[in-house]
């Protein structure tokens, strides 16, 4: 039903598994780990845009918030004029509301997708959804763009012992798969490398959430459902991650840890040029009107 995001997200990791398996081999779990990252790479550069446009829109949101206020003053109770007057000042000064959201809609199928890829390599579990294949079956079925091969690769690859498809979570069924390929790996050994990811990605997470924080204004500040939302920003959701995590392969934790460092670094890289742009632009030359014939001139100025 997905398939148009499904075979785009398995196009593009394969690629990156192509490129990196002819330097580290194809059955390396590095390889399949940087070819996870680098997905995450080439969906944030296609982002790059859309993200200084969102944050420029958060900043021309700023800007209008007086404005805004003022409107909310004069028009008290009267919701319909306040969003009407509301979209004039939008469209005079240029502001789309959507552009705000498009990196994270964007971003939303992507993690779907790449959830959906990487669980199909390994369909051996039972239940709501699942196809319950045998070992030998799953292994010798292609998954979009991969390859039989590449499905036996995927099972195989290991890193720090653990396989990158397996969850701390995994059933004993799904374990079951990589009996021929290195052993049934134990909870344990999953854990020792999913641990850290999800402790890294938690951390990133709060940081990512205070960087935002940070570039509001004060009016923001007092306001009870940003302050709420503020809150659950810098604590609630990166506790989510590490209670979630347990319940995803670890190579979606690695697109996880990977696509939050960047949004990190990408956030101080585009708030810095756009506060260097800020403080480029000359300031505003106040006009002074000559006096009128016969007025005192004003010498306060």
């Amino acid at each position: 039903m997905l398939d148009f995001i499904y075979y785009p997200v398995s196009g593009v990791l394969w690629i990156w598994h192509t490129v990196f398996g002819s330097i580290l081999g194809p059955d390396s779990g590095l390889t399949w780990a940087l070819a996870v990252v680098f997905l995450v790479f080439t969906l944030r550069v296609l982002l790059y845009k859309p993200f200084v446009r969102q944050v420029r829109t958060q900043l021309t949101m700023k800007k209008l918030q007086p404005e805004i206020t003022a409107l909310a003053a004069k028009y008290p109770g009267d919701r319909a004029r306040q969003s009407v007057e509301m979209q004039k000042l939008q469209k005079e000064h240029g502001f789309n509301p959507l552009l705000g959201c498009l990196p994270i809609l964007a971003q939303a199928p992507v993690f779907i997708g790449l959830l959906h890829v990487l669980r199909s390599f390994n369909r051996t579990a039972t239940g709501f959804g699942q196809l319950g294949m045998s070992p030998e079956d799953n292994a010798n079925t292609a998954n979009y763009f991969f390859s039989a091969a590449d499905v036996q690769s995927f099972l195989d690859a290991r890193l720090f012992g653990a396989p990158i498809s397996a969850a701390i979570s995994s059933s004993q069924d799904t374990l079951g798969a990589f009996a021929s390929f290195g052993g049934v790996p134990s909870v344990m050994t999953i854990a020792l490398v999913a641990v850290p990811l999800m402790v890294v990605a938690s951390i990133a997470t709060h940081f990512n959430s205070r960087a935002s924080i940070a570039r509001q204004d004060e009016a923001s500040h007092s306001n009870p459902q940003t302050a709420l939302m503020n809150r659950l920003a810098l604590w609630v959701f990166p506790l989510g991650v590490l209670v979630g995590g347990p319940v995803f392969p670890i190579a979606v934790l690695l697109y996880w840890v990977s696509n939050n460092i960047w949004t990190y670094g990408q956030q101080h890289l585009v708030y810095r040029r756009l506060d260097a742009e800020s403080a480029a632009q000359p300031a505003p030359v106040r006009r002074v009107e000559p006096p009128k014939p016969g007025a005192k001139p004003d010498r306060r100025r």
